[in-house]
Parts: C-alpha cells; sequence; structure tokens
C-alpha cells in the first residue's frame, strides 16, 4: 500500500505530506491492518488540503465534478484521490469492503472512536478520531469541538437593560421619507416610455414598498396611501404616511439584525455586498454605548443616598463604557472596515459623547490575538483572555476553523462576540467553512419566545420556526440574513448577476449577461478579447502611474490603485496570475508607464504580502506600491525606493523592498485573495478550459468585488457549468451545533 501511495505521490496526485503521514500512522498499526490505515490516513491528509476538515466514510466515491473522494456513485464504484474508478480499485486491492472501513477503524489503538467512549474518562490522544462515521485528525476533531461548546454556551440571551431598547432601536432607525420623495419627483419628471407613463399608481406603491421596507402590502389602503403620494410636494407632506403605513406592516432587517445582536451574547449578522452590515453594526454598538450610560446612571441613582457614594461612582464609571475591538482577517479587510466604521459612524443619529465612544479602529485577528513569531499558539488564550467586552468579526467567511477555535478560546466568558460576513462567498482558503456551517440553520427561523421578544423591540411582526420535524438549533435565534442592497438597484445588473450566481441559475447568468446592463460588459474570450481584456487593465492603471509621475501622495496612490483590479482563478498559465501580471507589466512597458530593468523592482510595482511578518507589522493580503522616497538634506539621506502600505489604522508605512517578507506582483490577483476588498473597475477573466477549481462561490465572490463597474471575460458554457458547481467541505460542526 504505501508503495502504491509513493507512486501517486511521485505522480503529483498526493502531497507528500500526505505520503508521509500515512506512513507514519501504517507503521505504528498492526501489520493486518497498516494497508486500511494508510490508505484511509493518505486520504483523510488529502481531504484536508482541499479544505475538507473531516473524511465521511459513508461518503467514499463520487462522479461529481471536483467532488471530494467521500461520495458514492450510483454504479458504486470508488473514485479515490479523484482517479478513475479501475485505478482506486486497484488501489484498494486486498483491503475490505468500504462499508466495514468504520467498524474496522473505531477498534484500532491509533483511531478514539467517539461514538461508544470506552469510559467516562477523557480518551487518551490519538492521531485520528471517528465520529458519527467521520474521521478526523485529532486536532480537527478538538477544534470542532471547542468551537460547537462555545457557540452553544454563548447563544444565550442577555435578558438586562432592554426596557429601553425599543424607544433605542426607534431613533437609530428612524423612517424617513427622503430617498421616497426623491423617487416621487423622478417618477413625475420621468419621459413617457414605450407610450406608457412612468409615474403610475402601481409604480408609487412599488417605490413604497421599497423605500419603506413593506413586508405586508395587503394590509394597507393603497388609495389613502396614494391621494398622499401625488399632492406630497416636500418631505413632510408625507407625514401622514406614519398611521397609513404603521410599523408593524414593515420589516426592516437592519433593525432586526441590530435587536438580535444586542439582545445575544452571540450573534451572526450575513449579507451580501451592499446589504449595510458596516452600518448595522455601527448603530448596534452605539445601542450598546448608550445601554451602559443607562446602566452607570441607575447605578448613580441607586447609590445616592449610600454613604459609599464616592466609590459607587467611580466603579460605575469605570464599566460604563464597553471596550469593544474591531477585527478582519487580512490588513486588507481591516483597513476596509476601519474606513467603513468610520464613514458610518459619522451619519449616526446620536451625541457626539456616544459617537466619540464608538472605536473606529481595527486590526487583524493576528494582531489582535498576539501572534508569537515561529509559533502557531497566540499570546491570547483561554488562560490569558483577550482584554474586552465586544467583539465584532468582518469578513467572517475568511476565517478558518482553527483560527476560530483559538478566538473562541481567548474570548473572555462575558464577551459578546458579532460576526459580519457573506456566507455566499468562497470558505476560507484553509480549512472549514464555518460561517457556513453556523447559517446553516438560518432557514429555521427564531423560537416562538426569540419571534415575540423581536418583535416587541422593533415593532415588526415576526414568525416564529413553524415546528416542523426538524429541530430548533439552539445557534438559530443568533443569526440574521440582510437580504436587501441598497448599492444595487432593480437596475443593476451587477445585483442581478450575483442573484442568479446564487440561485444556481446558469441560464438567468447568461440572460443577465446578454441584456444590457451599463454595469456589466460580457465578452467572450478570444484571442481578439484577450488582448482587450490586457489593455482594458492597463489604461485602468495608467491612473495611479500617473499620480506616482505627479509626485501625489503616497495614500492618494495607493487610493487609485485600490479602485481597479484584476481578477483571475488561477494561478498559472495565460488565464492565472503568473501570465497576466508577466503580460500587464511588458504592455505598461511598452507604453512607458513603468522602466523595468533586470532588476525586479520598479518606480509603481506594486505588491501583495504573502506571509505574514509580525515584526514589520505586515500580513498576508496586505498591499503596496514601490515609490521614490525624497532626499532629505538635513539628513544626509539621497531617495531611495521604498514600499508604501496603507495600514489599517489609516496611516502609511514604507519599508525598504530588501526588507519586505515573501511578495507577488500583484496587477493581477485570484478571486481568493480578492476577498475583503472591493474595486470600483473589477476585470475578471476565467479560464477558456473548464477547472473543478471553478465553482458556484468563486464566481460569485468575484462579480460582487465590483462597486460599480464589471467587466467579466469567460466563455458561456465554462461561466454557466461554474455556477452549476457549489462547494461542499466535509464538516461535522453543523451537526454538533444542530
Amino acid at each position: 500500500m504505501l508503495k502504491r501511495l509513493e507512486t501517486l505521490t511521485q505522480q503529483g496526485i498526493l502531497r507528500q505530506l500526505d505520503y508521509q503521514f500515512a506512513k507514519f500512522i501504517a507503521q505504528r498499526s498492526e501489520p493486518a491492518h497498516a494497508p486500511l490505515v494508510g490508505l484511509v490516513a493518505a486520504l483523510l491528509s488529502h481531504e484536508l488540503g482541499k479544505g475538507h476538515v473531516c473524511l465521511p466514510l459513508t461518503r467514499l466515491c463520487s462522479s461529481q465534478e471536483g467532488a471530494s473522494s467521500g461520495m458514492r456513485t450510483s454504479a458504486g464504484t470508488l473514485s479515490l484521490f479523484g482517479l478513475p474508478s479501475s485505478a482506486s480499485m486497484a488501489l484498494m486491492a486486498d483491503l475490505p469492503a468500504p462499508e466495514s472501513w468504520g467498524a474496522i477503524l473505531a477498534t484500532l489503538p491509533v483511531v478514539a472512536n467517539m461514538n461508544n467512549p470506552s469510559s467516562s474518562e477523557k480518551p487518551a490522544p490519538t492521531p485520528l478520531v471517528l465520529q458519527d462515521d467521520r474521521l478526523y485528525l485529532h486536532r480537527y476533531w478538538a477544534f470542532e469541538q471547542l468551537i460547537a461548546t462555545k457557540l452553544k454556551a454563548a447563544a444565550q440571551p442577555c435578558t438586562e437593560d432592554l426596557d429601553k431598547l425599543p424607544a433605542m432601536l426607534d431613533e437609530l432607525f428612524p423612517r424617513t421619507y427622503t430617498y421616497l420623495m426623491q423617487s416621487l419627483i423622478q417618477l413625475r419628471h420621468a419621459e413617457v416610455t414605450d407610450g406608457v407613463p412612468v409615474d403610475t399608481p402601481a409604480r408609487r406603491q412599488q417605490e413604497v414598498c421599497d423605500k419603506l421596507d413593506v413586508a405586508q402590502p395587503e394590509q394597507l389602503d393603497w388609495a389613502a396611501i396614494d391621494a398622499v403620494l401625488t399632492r406630497a410636494e416636500r418631505v413632510d407632506g408625507l407625514a401622514e404616511l406614519d398611521h397609513l403605513v404603521p410599523t408593524s406592516a414593515c420589516l426592516n432587517w437592519q433593525k432586526v439584525a441590530a435587536a438580535v445582536a444586542i439582545t445575544r451574547q452571540f450573534a451572526v449578522i450575513s449579507g451580501g455586498p451592499g446589504t449595510g452590515k458596516t452600518t448595522t453594526v455601527a448603530k448596534l454598538l452605539a445601542a450598546l454605548v448608550m445601554q451602559a450610560d443607562n446602566r452607570q446612571q441607575r447605578a448613580k441613582n441607586g447609590s445616592a443616598s449610600d454613604s459609599g457614594m464616592s466609590d459607587a461612582h467611580s466603579e460605575a464609571d469605570e464599566m460604563a463604557t464597553p471596550t469593544i475591538k474591531l477585527v478582519a482577517p487580512t490588513g486588507k479587510a481591516a483597513a476596509r472596515l476601519t474606513e467603513s466604521i468610520g464613514s458610518a459612524i459619522q451619519s449616526l443619529p446620536v451625541s457626539p459623547s456616544v459617537r466619540e465612544r464608538i472605536p473606529t479602529q481595527s486590526s487583524t485577528l493576528h494582531r489582535l490575538l498576539g501572534s508569537v513569531p515561529n509559533q502557531v499558539e497566540f499570546r491570547h488564550h483561554k488562560d490569558n483572555p483577550l482584554h474586552l467586552d465586544v467583539l465584532v468579526v468582518d469578513e467572517a467567511s475568511m476565517v478558518d476553523l482553527p483560527m476560530m477555535a483559538r478566538l473562541l478560546d481567548a474570548l473572555p466568558p462575558h464577551a459578546k462576540l458579532i460576526l459580519l460576513g457573506d456566507r455566499d462567498q468562497l470558505a476560507s482558503v484553509e480549512a472549514g467553512a464555518v460561517l457556513g456551517d453556523i447559517c446553516a440553520f438560518s432557514h429555521q427561523g427564531y423560537s416562538a419566545a426569540q419571534a415575540q421578544q423581536l418583535s416587541h423591540l422593533t415593532g415588526y411582526q415576526l414568525r416564529a420556526h413553524s415546528g416542523s420535524d426538524t429541530p430548533l438549533s439552539p445557534i438559530a435565534d443568533s443569526l440574521c440574513m440582510l437580504q436587501k442592497s441598497y448599492r444595487f438597484h432593480a437596475q443593476s445588473g451587477i445585483g442581478q448577476l450575483a442573484k442568479a450566481i446564487n440561485a444556481g441559475r446558469p441560464d438567468r447568468v447568461e440572460m443577465v449577461c446578454q441584456q444590457g446592463y451599463k454595469d456589466i460588459q460580457h465578452y467572450a474570450l478570444s484571442a481578439e478579447s484577450y488582448q482587450r481584456m490586457i489593455n482594458m487593465t492597463v489604461l485602468f492603471y495608467r491612473h495611479y502611474l500617473d499620480l506616482i509621475e505627479q509626485q501625489a501622495e503616497p495614500k492618494a496612490v495607493l487610493e487609485a490603485f485600490a479602485s481597479v483590479r484584476l481578477l483571475c482563478a488561477l494561478r498559472e498559465g495565460d488565464f492565472g496570475v503568473t501570465g497576466l501580471n508577466q503580460r500587464i507589466e511588458r504592455e505598461l512597458v511598452r507604453a512607458g508607464k513603468i522602466s523595468q530593468t533586470e532588476d525586479t523592482w520598479y518606480v509603481g510595482r506594486p505588491v501583495m504580502i504573502t506571509r505574514n511578518d509580525h515584526g514589520l507589522g505586515l500580513f498576508n493580503g496586505d498591499i503596496g506600491i514601490a515609490m521614490m522616497a525624497p532626499a532629505d538634506p538635513e539628513a544626509g539621506t539621497a531617495a531611495t525606493l521604498r514600499v508604501y502600505f496603507d495600514m489599517p489604522d489609516g496611516t502609511i508605512r514604507s519599508v525598504l523592498p530588501s526588507r519586505l517578507p515573501e511578495h507577488d506582483t500583484v496587477y493581477a490577483m485570484t478571486i481568493h485573495k480578492s476577498q475583503g476588498s472591493e474595486f470600483s473597475d473589477t476585470v475578471m477573466v476565467l479560464p477558456t478550459d473548464f477547472s473543478p477549481i471553478l465553482t458556484r462561490e468563486l464566481v460569485y465572490t468575484g462579480v460582487t468585488r465590483a462597486k460599480a463597474r464589471l467587466y467579466l471575460f469567460a466563455q458561456p458554457e465554462v461561466n454557466q457549468r461554474a455556477v452549476r458547481l457549489r462547494t461542499e467541505r466535509a464538516s461535522g460542526l453543523a451537526a454538533l451545533l444542530a
């Protein structure tokens, strides 16, 4: 068996790590079982490298494109490591039938059988763990157990200080008629289209439903509402809608999400681009600060008659404002969070004293936990927990299983955890799909008690769990899915395309691409369109290079570069990062915009860090641009080439090229690396030949990086095939949370 696995390693089908781990486990097993254990160990390691947390023994074959080695075909043939069934059968020669593997493994010393533990005592650590027909590496099984235990313990209601919360939420999420009035004015001045008036009762009703978040239009008197709409000349003329469109007929999911997060110790706010996740979290943080003020005031009032008034006041002052931390998985995502949360806070309808106590600076998870050079562990853990009361984690879909486990392990017991992210995006690069597993219960709805409380706090009518055969997960009451996009309106092609991709509708995707939306341009790949793509990207990048020539400030140059990006699915080849970066560099040299010599470095070179350097404070995903630092005659220094980075706290840091950790040129970047970023102009290319790496989540993530315009270069059949293929990562977390 080891010889067979070694051959697969030499052929590049297995990693050297997979083979060595199989060899390690097989040599520590009984000779009779060593072949089976070696093969299963190689399979498990191989699957872990593909992002799966475990090896499902009941699904050991598949004929599906890009599927893991853990599924069965209708013919019952095996497909291990993606090999043809005949090669898989040869690999399994002389082994027992796959149906018996679980029972055999459960009896072996190298496997801990958690389906039937031998005693109530904690079992001795073993390399492998078997639970519910899922085989794990011990550490990944432990990660899942820790996450499930922590989240279920944190999925508890916070029932104190809720008396003033309805008024707070109404203040933070006020009804405004400004946007409705603007829409009505636009309708009145709109030209007749194809002989049909645009300003109709049906269109006005549509605007009311959209701008006021009407969820139950059948309850409303539309004749009376339309009378108000037609005679109103100013915003104050719509005030009568306060009674005609009661709050109980509406449903603003941002307000519900804030109520969920404030009333639970653990909460998830998930939504696509433009659904207002950052706006929502800014408002709920304001509510938490206001709640703390109320507690402080009650403590002062309660101690007014006590002899120890000064001590009580001192204690109340100390507990007034919660310690809030904002983090994201990468430096770029942290910088975006800093920018967006700062902007959202400035527009909050709260007092300056409240606004000033909401943090705007965010950091990376590595910085928060305290990375230790050359060590896997962090400075903060269960024995040295983080010093915070509220933790907000943005882009949570990028957080892998080990990192989430270490984060939860370092949280103090009283801390509130709020995860933000898009569950439909790509899962983390490393193993696991934690946010997706957590959000698997979003369809269940809320428990009766939670629905009743949220209805009371928001004024909306929320429906409770239907009480079907599926038991309600304790996690369900901590979830809220934002559903309305404020960035992509009905005329937005990007929004429509993202919706069609998410629905797994290739026919709809093709229809959207062909409908002539102004914010989407779709090109089938050919030699001509490929060159068009290169020329287009070079034209976009001229702007930041012109700013460098004009000796603009580094921040302005970095912002200009960040407004556009070429995204691709692969790393190698003409359609991959390496080939595209080389082509773009050649065209920029030809255009006279960069002066590339034999030296790798030149003015204007953009680079992305690919390995964390804790000493420099640069982390995987950080992007910098090489520019000349001016000479300083007083210090006696000449002009030197330095690489400038926009840090998460808004400052600019420059580093000598020779001091940089591992990095790549980044005119083009993979869609995976683009997570946590957005670009006004996004050029996206898919290869001409289909690859299993092309999935629905990959295409969706690439498309939704575009804020204003998307230029998609892809063969329609390749794009449609990718939309059909959904990523599924083997994991037991959802089962544990259920």
